[in-house]
């Protein structure tokens, strides 16, 4: 039997090395052109990919980056949680700016739904939280962008209290499971002090019923429209949401999303094989940042976090949040590349760091025993405890923007991303040098 399925190199993961925000939709929008399907696997409308092509901005959140590459197939996995208000209304927003969404979109139908009581209860908590916990063992609430993922995940888990995709085009059995998941619901939104009416499962079920109604041309049983496109040859790019050190299993837990947004996610979140996937691409800024709470060993509270935010545009792509920023911690990344099984990297917003007089690296953490590691800490607790030791770097004035090549780097940019290559022991394949598609160096 003759094996029709794409050669494994030519399907690729874009996952991010850090806490998120490393310009995954950049690299994903500049790859799909070499790429046939692109398919989101995991987190939710929490996540936020910014893509700017020919000075224009596109914020996107639930539809893959490739979206705005016209005859590229976009697929929501079922390892993602779907809003799908906010799914139209990125659809809608698309539409208006001339971007063609049809065939070209599909959804899961087993893609798990985030409900209005998703978003309330994910608020509640956080106030619960902040507030119940003692001065002495601080807040224990984690900084959730309270879009109701992490619900909207334990309702998966939990099974009978949850909705999927498919079950907005089946009216009357939405009905019937909302009638009794909104009784609790409405007991437990009461004890976290929500003073609220009942949550009213008519009303819920046709309004969601209308929603998916809009979607119903979208939704289908993505896992095998995935291997058909294997059997026939096409290549797939899966995209990643969140970063592996939010993974809910591999990064700095608590301090971490609802899903698996390592590249660890993908055969769970699409029902891909990892052995399918021949080419990993982590993606790293050439800084840190992060948003909300946990630690943060290289963190700078200081102007030259502030001048890295500013430059950087540091803001939340779904929550205008201010970003927390910092030096280069490559004792995380390398930790990242290593779960991620990374086969190259790109290094982002590389111009951002133009300017300074000196730069430093965090190669190694200084334990509170004074021994040193090479090996990062996932564990909250004992990662806030570490202090971080520097390598430094002299900086550069000249800008780079406008460079067409690698060797055509200031000689003190060049180093210091050569000592990012040889610290990681993996190439680097792109490096940003500005926002658009072309402010990118891409390695022959």
């Amino acid at each position: 039997m003759t094996n029709r399925s794409a050669p494994r190199s030519r399907n690729t993961a874009v996952v991010g090395l850090q806490w998120g925000d490393e310009g995954k939709g950049k690299v994903v929008d500049l790859l799909t052109a070499e790429h046939d399907v692109i398919v989101r696997y995991n987190g939710g409308a929490n996540a936020g990919h910014t893509v700017e092509v020919g000075g224009e901005r596109y914020a996107l959140h639930l539809i893959p980056s490739g979206i705005l590459n016209p005859g590229k197939r976009n697929i929501i996995g079922n390892g993602v949680v779907v809003d799908p208000e906010k799914l139209l209304e990125e659809i809608d927003t698309l539409r208006a700016r001339g971007v063609r969404i049809a065939e070209n979109l599909q959804v899961s139908d087993r893609a798990h739904v985030v409900m209005p009581y998703h978003k309330e209860q994910d608020a509640a908590l956080e106030e619960f939280l902040a507030q119940v916990a003692s001065s002495e063992r601080g807040s224990l609430a984690i900084g959730t962008t309270r879009r109701g993922i992490g619900p909207t995940y334990a309702d998966k888990v939990q099974r009978s209290t949850a909705i999927r995709m498919g079950d907005l085009l089946e009216g009357d059995y939405l009905r019937d499971r909302l009638r009794v998941i909104c009784r609790l619901r409405s007991a437990e939104l009461k004890a976290l002090g929500v003073s609220a009416a009942p949550l009213d499962p008519e009303l819920l079920a046709t309004r969601f019923a209308q929603l998916g109604e809009r979607l119903r041309p979208h939704i289908t049983d993505t896992v095998y429209a995935l291997h058909d496109a294997l059997a026939a040859g096409k290549s797939l790019l899966f995209e990643g949401a969140n970063a592996c050190l939010l993974d809910i299993d591999h990064g700095t837990y608590p301090y971490v999303t609802s899903s698996n947004c390592s590249s660890l996610g993908i055969p769970s979140g699409t029902g891909v094989p990892g052995g399918n996937i021949g080419r990993i691409l982590g993606i790293m800024k050439a800084y840190t940042s992060r948003v909300g709470a946990g630690p943060f060993p290289t963190e700078l509270l200081d102007e030259t976090g502030s001048h890295i935010r500013e430059r950087g545009r540091e803001y939340g792509t779904t929550t205008g949040r201010p970003r927390r920023t910092g030096w280069l911690d490559l004792v995380a990344v390398k930790y990242s590349a290593m779960v991620c099984g990374a086969t190259g990297v790109a290094c982002t917003l590389f111009d951002v760091l133009t300017g300074f007089d000196k730069l430093k690296i965090c190669t190694k953490y200084r334990l509170n025993d004074g021994s040193t590691t090479d090996r990062f800490l996932p564990d909250a607790r004992t990662l806030a405890q570490v202090t971080p030791i520097y390598e430094t770097f002299e900086g550069w004035d000249e800008e780079i923007r406008e460079v067409a090549t690698r060797s055509s780097l200031p000689p003190n940019a060049a180093k210091y991303i050569a000592f990012i290559e040889e610290y990681l022991g993996l190439p680097i394949e792109m490096i940003g040098v500005g926002p658009d598609r072309r402010h990118t160096l891409v390695s022959a």
